[in-house]
């Protein structure tokens, strides 16, 4: 027994509504990890989606455990906090290691050179 069973109608449905977002949402992003054809791009998926699915899934959590013990839990707040502060960065951190990189390396049309914010010396 892992008492839901014991949980209620009004409490299970948007419980299993939020697991249900959440885990699509999840599985969103890795599909767009696995499709998309550069790193550029196959970076957004997992940042953006890191950060909505788990806050679905952390709500789901913190919903099903408040009804359970019937007090306020929010140790899952602390949590939505960290991923919050730092899913974002890291997204960001890694794709100006990967723009370094390429400009390291020379390679030209790799994405570090759309838009012509970052520029290539030319070479005599």
């Amino acid at each position: 027994m892992n008492g839901f069973e014991t949980l209620p109608a009004w409490a299970a449905l948007p419980v299993a509504i939020l697991l249900i977002i959440g885990g699509a949402v999840i599985l969103i992003g890795a599909l767009g990890l696995l499709r998309l054809p550069s790193f550029y791009q196959r970076i957004h998926g997992p940042a953006i989606t890191v950060t909505l699915g788990a806050g679905c899934l952390l709500l789901a959590s913190m919903l099903y455990f408040t009804v359970l013990q019937s007090r306020l839990v929010i140790h899952e707040l602390i949590i939505s906090a960290f991923i919050l502060m730092t899913a974002p960065v890291v997204a960001m951190l890694i794709m100006r290691a990967a723009v370094y990189r390429d400009l390291r390396a020379g390679k030209r049309n790799a994405g570090a050179d759309a838009g012509a914010v970052y520029t290539f010396p030319e070479k005599e």
